[in-house]
């Protein structure tokens, strides 16, 4: 929408390149102006100028241990030294995530989730930063988790399958009686305690209140519309990864110019 208003007014589109590149300057910009104390997290800062987070000095980590334990590899000391290392983004990425319906404890289970397979399918001869596809992979999890996972993390197995008992009956016998079911009549008709009916009700409730086509809040978007909606610090990610070897090969004077448009 917001793109469509540019180009009527006569603004012309950014390429994939441009926004890319103005992405990664506005981040370069952000970093200048931290000073110490600024409540950030020190590990975002690190993600947004497209630095391994293991590059902290404090603790002494460099690219260079980075691709020591890459090499080391399916080593369990050295996985479980990269999984130190690069937690810090994948807390990040969740707290991206929150205020969806969601608890930021569980969040950070998932994206640790996806921190693992990004360093179990990370080839260091692609020439795209570790931090950059661990992103991508720890995002993807977690809007997967979204996506398929939101009922059978909340709600046992047992109420699953008796929720879904539930509806059809309920389909069922509207057709029959032209009306609504009442509680009795579905147990009767499933052959349940009413305390069942109910609590497979209440559960199936519990889900829909957080299932990508509930709205957050009384008015708010869906779950559903929150997944998809634009955020460019993410979604530059995988342009940068995909620009930046280029750039490299590119003369200093037009890397210049195009780092400046």
């Amino acid at each position: 929408m917001r793109a469509g208003r540019l180009a009527a007014a006569g603004v012309p589109r950014l390429t994939r390149l441009e926004r890319a590149l103005r992405a990664e300057r506005r981040a370069r910009l952000r970093v200048a102006r931290w000073r110490p104390g600024d409540p950030r997290d020190e590990a975002i800062l690190r993600v947004e100028r497209g630095v391994s987070v293991a590059s902290s000095s404090d603790e002494g980590r460099s690219e260079e241990r980075v691709a020591e334990l890459f090499g080391q590899l399916p080593d369990r000391e050295a996985r479980e030294e990269l999984v130190r290392i690069y937690q810090p983004l994948a807390e990040y990425l969740a707290r991206k995530f929150s205020g969806r319906g969601e608890q930021v404890e569980d969040l950070v289970q998932v994206a640790m989730i996806g921190l693992l397979n990004a360093i179990d399918r990370f080839d260091p001869g692609r020439e795209v930063q570790f931090p950059t596809y661990a992103a991508v992979t720890i995002i993807g999890e977690l809007k997967r988790h979204f996506r398929d996972k939101g009922w059978a993390v909340r709600v046992p197995r047992r109420l699953q399958e008796t929720g879904l008992r539930v509806s059809r009956a309920m389909g069922e016998l509207w057709q029959e009686l032209g009306r609504s079911p009442t509680v009795k009549e579905l147990a009767a008709r499933l052959d349940l305690q009413e305390e069942e009916i109910l609590e497979a009700i209440e559960a199936m409730q519990a889900y829909s209140a957080t299932s990508l086509e509930a709205p957050v809040g009384d008015e708010g978007p869906t779950h559903a519309e929150l997944l998809t909606q634009d955020d460019e610090s993410l979604e530059l990610l995988e342009a940068w990864a995909s620009i930046a070897p280029k750039l490299k090969e590119l003369p200093a004077r037009e890397r210049r110019i195009l780092y400046l448009r």
